[in-house]
């Protein structure tokens, strides 16, 4: 099968807005670069970051938790630790997430902005090192089958948006649901090579329109009323890194 990235995507601050990407240098064994970098708390999350470990994503504010979190548009610059965020009726903001004034101002921000929504005090929280706020203990890289989508797309009878899958990758070219059968293969991806960890078994974060931040669709049911599985995507660990861009082959092992 002949496939292609159609595009990137990373999220700086877990949860929130995906910011595309023309290219990306991937590292064998880490995640995806500037990837889920900070999350923010929503209540105590019992992180600790002198021994950082896996935590639930429903300990912060996540889709899956809060759908109009979607309604926050967010962007970071990675060289100035700076980020933006805006939402219609609210005013703009801009801090550096490497201080603690920065951090503070988001929580304040965005706690006006969640009202009762928010369920505990607001806290921004950075990965210590190589530490990221993945879902998967393991797999560090998300790709999406675009045919996948599409196919979901046209059982349920409307159009789908990629982006609730929040995906680090989005292939065109294969055959839709293939990548179910993948685990342990390698794939080849532009200049990097990774192994397939397992599938994505999906959350209601995919039930939130990226768009409007409203719930709109159990994707969950419908995957498994239609396929029998609730998975969508593949998680990766790279192997042996390398430069990956827009339009780049990917290839399987």
């Amino acid at each position: 099968m002949d496939a292609r990235i159609a595009s990137l995507y990373r999220h700086p601050v877990k949860g929130f807005t995906p910011e595309r990407l023309t290219s990306a240098t991937l590292e064998a064994g880490a995640c995806f670069p500037c990837d889920r970098l900070y999350a923010v708390e929503d209540g105590p999350s019992g992180f600790d970051p002198a021994a950082p470990d896996h935590i639930s994503k429903m300990k912060f504010t996540v889709l899956a938790k809060i759908p109009s979190v979607a309604r926050v548009r967010t962007a970071y610059d990675e060289a100035s630790g700076v980020l933006s965020a805006r939402a219609e009726g609210h005013p703009d903001f801009a801090g550096d997430l490497r201080a603690p004034a920065g951090r503070a101002g988001f929580e304040a921000w965005l706690a006006g902005f969640l009202g009762e929504e928010a369920s505990g005090p607001l806290k921004v929280i950075e990965g210590p090192g190589a530490h990221r706020f993945m879902d998967s203990k393991s797999g560090f890289v998300s790709i999406v089958n675009l045919a996948s989508v599409r196919d979901l797309s046209q059982r349920l009878g409307r159009d789908l948006d990629p982006l609730r899958f929040r995906a680090n990758l989005y292939v065109e070219g294969w055959s839709a649901w293939a990548e179910n059968d993948w685990t342990g293969r390698t794939l080849t991806i532009g200049g990097a090579t990774a192994e397939v960890i397992k599938p994505i078994v999906r959350c209601a974060a995919t039930h939130v329109d990226p768009d409007t931040g409203e719930r709109d669709a159990d994707l969950v049911k419908a995957l498994f009323d239609h396929y029998g599985h609730m998975f969508c995507g593949i998680y990766l660990t790279v192997t042996d890194g390398g430069t990956v861009g827009e339009g780049d082959g990917v290839a399987v092992g």
